[in-house]
């Protein structure tokens, strides 16, 4: 399934904000983002219909399968992508921001070889040692 930045950085924010254990609510995102109330609450809907996520009752967003892979597959690479900046000597913070918009353009393909070569070259370090 196909889909926008914007969306996967939607997932990927439920996805972390779920992982300290708390229930997300649309204020959470709006506030980890820094976005208004309705306009998250627009993106919530969208991604409803998308089947990417449910609200139930009490207003607690939960990731679908879809989302959950969706978001996943987001974190990994903005992590994997952050730490290889900082490894490379990018500061911190311009690493975090510049994995933010590479996770999202770079093709799988692409993504798979860089996440091998690292794994090659940790693999050769250890050996090293």
């Amino acid at each position: 399934m196909k889909t926008h930045e914007s969306a996967e950085n939607y997932l990927e924010t439920i996805y972390v904000l779920g992982q300290s254990g708390d229930r997300v609510r649309s204020i959470d995102i709006a506030n980890e983002l820094g976005f208004s109330k309705p306009s998250i609450s627009v993106a919530m809907k969208n991604l409803r219909e998308q089947k990417l996520i449910e609200i139930d009752n009490d207003g607690f967003i939960s990731l679908t399968d879809d989302g959950r892979q969706i978001a996943e597959s987001m974190y990994e690479r903005h992590m994997l992508i952050s730490d290889w900046l900082a490894f490379l000597g990018v500061d911190r913070v311009t690493a975090t921001n510049d994995a933010c918009r590479m996770e999202h353009a770079m093709s799988d393909q692409s993504f798979t070889a860089i996440k091998n070569h690292i794994k090659a070259w940790k693999r050769g370090a250890k050996e090293q040692e």
